[in-house]
């Protein structure tokens, strides 16, 4: 199949928009009367991080990082991960995880999670208040009450520990503070969209101080469940509520401690997907109904499917709905022991479970679908100690996770009209011990260097229909950094490094190779990363700054997920591979004048696998070019108030779905372009904002996924439709 192209006459009409847009954008900003600011008022935040755990302005740091703070994804609309991944170079954000609308999968240079269930891990890890969480589907991706997101790509090993290969990405939300502020934001659109959150932050006592952020979501589907009629839920439907509560203890200048606690339930309908009939199973003949009408004996064909690929013709009520509930608990506990010296203890409990499942013929028919349910539960302890002596910083720690979790697939689940079993539990245990050190050898260069010694272990109990089966490892590495920096004679910041990264070895998925080989529930090994890269970031000017970092990453051992129908039901076995990626990637923020300011982003990758038993594997969900732009401008009007207008526009190129680059190109999904809008009004000497958003605007449907069983090809399909609105938010 090839690749599905834009009409001609389709792309030009967005491309003009865009160029015009842009091109108006900067004769507003060449027009404009305010003027440059000098340096002794500079225009530009300088964002501060904590990507190697310690505070460091951003461009410090000797690595490829993009920070967003709160209040520019308010002022771009980002409510959630996926949204990210359109403006960070060389990420990619899909959605997939057994049609679930509330999975959000990050790819970071080619690396990613292609499953969900408990035997398969991440390759980017995501922590939130310094808090890993070991699943990604069903979690609490609402960014409100957020002060920053920090996006580490490349392999982050030395840090941030396992499961770091590709990258990180850090979600930091406001602790409590003695400011009285009320937020509330209320928004509305086209496809039923309804938000409402709040947030409250006060101050006790002169020691004591909480916030509070709780709001409801909800956004119409896409499609309708042609087969089941009653269904509770359309295709793509959502809602949920959403919470977190804060207290933080400050009896003196040298302590503090900070409870918190989130949780967040939602429900809504299957993702919207369709289904290509690559390869009729031999033998597979089905007498039945096909749409609520008799038909003769025949072979399962294209026809049977929904015609409108947004509806689904499923006739498994169980799979028509998903769900998700997660929870937490944190304690963070700061103390200052002395002048140089401090330490700092993470301890987490979180839980999580989901709901989901996917009907992978498509039809009417009880032939091959899955409804699943999984959990996890998982508590970590982090405890760290750093600090300087004259030239020399350091962070030291120790670090513990353990993770129980399940995943089921019942009485209800069929494989070719039989029943199909799929019983997973899998108990993770990690630990480690870590040490960076980094010495100023003279006022322009930094030298640093890292070690963290990783030790794991995972046991499983995996059942398909034959029988339990027991199965357990445990893997141990040493992962380490290098790095330079050096600061230029313009202030701009050089660097270079050397980091590696590591993941433990993962049991198949889907072991439904049991059946005919008992001896198949293998764990893969040790799973390595190098990364070798080179940079340059800082601020050329008062109104221009930028970042530009080239990169080289060998990674050993990678196992690549790939699912077919065998004996008993769907499996998913490892194809383990060397893979090398390098790559581009440029960030930069212009401010043309006081009013103007343009921030673009653009990545390039190309990714080489080795040959593989005589086959040549391709990255999966990997475009080989992201970009994105975004021009925004303020207007200030007569009476003082101010209109404030924003484009943003991204672009993520072709990639495969799955890691074969099969001959019909049936697993290859299409380049896609969106395009975003915002419009927003603040009077003068008010503290509320009207706005006016389009997202999606030229309404682009996309897929997120593709995979190709040998019997279906699976088209999970984005639920990123266009919508447009009105937000309100206020400050009291």
């Amino acid at each position: 199949m090839n690749k599905t192209k834009l009409p001609t006459r389709v792309f030009a009409t967005r491309a003009s928009v865009v160029s015009v847009a842009i091109a108006a954008a900067l004769s507003s900003g060449a027009w404009a009367e305010e003027k440059a600011q000098s340096k002794d008022d500079e225009q530009i935040e300088t964002i501060q991080v904590t990507a190697t755990k310690r505070t460091q302005v951003i461009y410090e740091v000797p690595l490829a990082i993009s920070a967003f703070s709160g209040e520019a994804l308010a002022e771009q609309g980002i409510s959630d991960l996926t949204d990210v991944g359109k403006f960070v170079p060389n990420l990619n954000v899909t959605g997939f995880s057994a049609g679930h609308t509330s999975s959000a999968n990050p790819f970071i240079r080619g690396i990613g999670l292609q499953d969900h269930l408990i035997t398969t891990d991440p390759g980017v890890s995501v922590y939130v208040d310094g808090v890993y969480l070991g699943r990604q589907v069903g979690q609490n991706w609402n960014l409100s009450n957020i002060e920053r997101i920090e996006v580490l790509r490349g392999p982050q090993g030395t840090l941030y520990g396992r499961n770091s290969i590709g990258g990180a990405i850090n979600i930091i939300t406001k602790q409590p503070d003695e400011v009285a502020v009320t937020k509330v934001a209320l928004q509305g659109g086209s496809r039923g969209r309804a938000k409402a959150d709040v947030f409250v932050n006060r101050e006790l006592t002169d020691t004591l101080a909480f916030n509070l952020n709780a709001g409801y979501n909800q956004r119409d589907g896409l499609g309708k469940f042609i087969n089941v009629p009653d269904a509770e839920y359309d295709v793509g439907e959502t809602q949920e509520a959403y919470g977190r509560f804060s207290v933080k203890f400050t009896p003196n200048d040298d302590f503090s401690l900070v409870l918190t606690a989130d949780g967040n339930d939602g429900e809504g309908g299957l993702r919207p997907y369709t289904v290509l009939i690559d390869e009729v199973p031999t033998g597979a003949y089905y007498t039945g109904m096909r749409f609520g009408a008799p038909t003769p004996t025949g072979p399962l064909r294209n026809s049977d499917l929904a015609p409108n690929i947004y509806d689904n013709a499923t006739g498994t009520r169980e799979v028509t709905t998903v769900s998700n509930e997660a929870s937490g608990v944190s304690l963070t506990a700061d103390w200052s022991l002395n002048d140089e010296l401090s330490t700092k203890a993470v301890l987490s409990n979180r839980t999580s479970d989901y709901k989901a499942g996917l009907d992978d013929d498509g039809t009417i028919f009880e032939l091959d679908h899955y409804p699943e349910r999984g959990d996890a539960d998982q508590t970590s302890a982090e405890w760290q100690l750093s600090g300087f002596y004259g030239e020399m910083d350091f962070v030291s720690g120790l670090y513990w996770f353990e993770e129980k979790g399940s995943n089921r697939q019942g009485e209800d689940s069929r494989f070719n009209g039989g029943a199909n079993t799929l019983e997973l539990d899998q108990t993770s245990t990690s630990r480690a011990v870590f040490a960076n050190l980094g010495y100023q050898l003279t006022d322009d260069l930094r030298l640093a260097g890292g070690l963290r010694f990783n030790k794991d272990k995972k046991d499983v109990l995996a059942n398909v229909g034959s029988g339990p089966f027991a199965a357990s490892d445990e893997w141990s590495q040493m992962s380490y950094d290098l790095s330079a920096s050096y600061r230029l004679e313009n202030g701009m910041n050089l660097y270079g490094s050397m980091q590696s990264g590591y993941q433990s070895g993962q049991f198949p998925a889907r072991p439904y190779c049991l059946f005919g080989n008992p001896e198949c529930l293998v764990a893969t090994d040790n799973i390595t990363a190098v990364n070798y890269e080179v940079g340059v970031k800082g601020q050329v000017t008062d109104t221009f700054s930028m970042s530009v970092a080239v990169f080289n990453t060998v990674f050993d051992d990678l196992p690549y997920q790939v699912s077919t129908t065998a004996e008993g039901g769907f499996s998913t076995t490892n194809l383990v591979v060397s893979q090398t990626s390098r790559g581009v990637e440029w960030e930069s923020t212009v401010y043309f004048s006081d009013a103007f300011k343009l921030h673009s982003a653009l990545g390039w990758i190309d990714v080489d696998v080795d040959e593989k038993d005589g086959v040549k594997p391709v990255a999966p969900l990997t475009p080989e070019l992201t970009a994105a732009i975004g021009p925004s401008y303020e207007f200030a009007l007569a009476s003082g108030a101010t209109i404030t207008t924003r484009i943003d526009y991204s672009f993520r190129d072709e990639m495969y779905g799955e890691p074969s680059s099969d001959p019909g190109r049936l697993t290859l999904i299409g380049s896609r372009e969106l395009v975003n809008m915002d419009i927003a009004y603040s009077p003068a000497g008010a503290d509320w904002t009207l706005a006016l958003y389009g997202h999606n605007i030229f309404d682009e449907r996309y897929d997120n996924a593709r995979l190709n069983t040998g019997d279906y090809v699976l088209r999970i399909l984005s639920n990123d439709a266009s919508e447009f609105g009105v937000r309100y938010t206020a400050q009291f």
